[in-house]
């Protein structure tokens, strides 16, 4: 991450009362613990605020106003490059330059979002997920034997990131041997630092190239893969083409593996600090489905971002049209309007309604997937670890950004 501090001149429509400056990369609360700061925030700023950090945007902070953004892409919208300025910076690349995968249809605002939405839909539909779980479960007992007699491990590389990989590549029927590949461009794309478009479209373009030789493999012969199942798809009664194909297999990279670290980070580490949870799920198993519920909506870790197209008012703030909006999440399903003593961990909290997965028309498609890798995992620990605990002499390591993760996690048991 650039460690230089830039910030932008406060615009006019902005007033100091709206202004509160708060930098999502740097803030020292939130690099020690970035959930009490986000629920700090409910009380130090303005419900949506304005700050001078990375070029100056919004921040909304409250359920309902991200509720709210989430569900109106006719004003906030996911498309964060305006359609003509996008043309032009791709009229201006020089000739011969790689083709930049799009994440489609990530961002993308209806109708043409759900366009090519609907096809993936398919892929990720309760039943198909469902049957994967066998699979989900072998590999969680397998990281779980490699690391059991040691007396501890770091869950992040040796468990979290590992889980979501091999699940990713079964699905998408690439070879196994090539996991340490996959890590490794994985850690590159979700290095938190500030978005530069160039560096992050080289990063995409990578993932694609590795995954290239398989692509074109399928279309000429088919398997019982998600590649394949992805060629056989139509939009609009046209086949998919070979550059629809990048952009869905970049976006399934990204959305797969991304979202279930983070959250098995932060459960995992909850449970680390709560031997009477661990107890209560270890002898009534059925209750982790609302665990884990609880454990997304109290750890949420996601930013969205959006690009307001017309003048509006959210949260009693004029924004303008060209104006961002980071939608943020981690304090709005920690907000204490929604969620009566939010910081508190509830397994019998009535309202468990995070917002991790989105809503609206962007709501994550891959969330009875990432749910089904995240039960699994923890009954797995659960049924075979003896009581687990933060190591308490290697420190936990945070990371902040549009997301937040923690990038090691130590633990020990006897």
């Amino acid at each position: 991450m650039n460690d230089s501090v830039t910030t932008a001149d406060r615009p006019a429509h902005v007033p100091e009362v709206a202004y509160y400056a708060f930098d999502i990369f740097r803030d020292p609360g939130l690099l020690e613990e970035p959930h009490l700061r986000a629920l700090e925030l409910h009380s130090d700023a303005p419900p949506v605020f304005w700050t001078p950090f990375n070029g100056g945007h919004w921040i909304a902070l409250r359920f309902r106003d991200a509720h709210h953004i989430a569900r109106h892409p006719e004003t906030f919208s996911s498309e964060l490059i305006p359609p003509e300025l996008k043309q032009a910076m791709m009229d201006a690349m020089p000739e011969g330059t790689p083709r930049q995968p799009q994440l489609t249809p990530l961002m993308m605002d209806p109708p043409e979002h759900t366009r090519y939405r609907l096809p993936l839909q398919r892929a990720f539909a309760p039943k198909t997920v469902a049957a994967l779980q066998s699979d989900i479960e072998r590999q969680a007992h397998e990281l779980v034997d490699a690391v059991i007699a040691d007396g501890g491990c770091d869950v992040i590389p040796a468990i979290a990131e590992q889980l979501p990989v091999r699940v990713f590549l079964r699905m998408m029927g690439l070879p196994a041997e090539r996991l340490a590949e996959f890590r490794q461009l994985a850690r590159e794309v979700f290095e938190p630092s500030e978005f530069d478009p160039k560096v992050y479209g080289r990063r995409i373009r990578n993932i694609v190239d590795a995954m290239s030789g398989v692509i074109a493999q399928r279309r000429e012969s088919p398997r019982d893969d998600l590649i394949s199942m992805l060629w056989s798809l139509e939009v609009d009664g046209e086949p998919v083409s070979p550059e629809l194909m990048e952009d869905y297999a970049a976006l399934l990279f990204l959305a797969g593996l991304d979202t279930v670290v983070n959250a098995i980070g932060f459960g995992v580490r909850h449970l680390a600090t709560d031997m009477e949870l661990q107890d209560t799920l270890g002898a009534s198993p059925e209750l982790i489905g609302e665990a884990t519920e609880e454990l997304l909506r109290r750890y949420t870790f996601t930013v969205p971002v959006r690009r307001v197209t017309q003048d509006t008012h959210v949260g009693g703030q004029l924004l303008k049209a060209g104006d961002r909006v980071m939608l943020y999440l981690p304090a709005a399903d920690l907000d204490p309007e929604e969620f009566p003593d939010p910081a508190r961990f509830d397994l019998a909290r009535d309202n468990k309604a995070h917002m991790l997965f989105g809503a609206g028309p962007h709501r994550c498609l891959g969330s009875h997937l990432a749910r089904l890798e995240l039960q699994t995992l923890y009954r797995v620990l659960l049924e075979r670890l003896p009581r687990f605990r933060l190591d308490p002499e290697r420190p936990v390591r945070i990371s902040a950004g549009q997301n937040l993760s923690i990038s090691s996690l130590p633990l020990r048991w006897d």
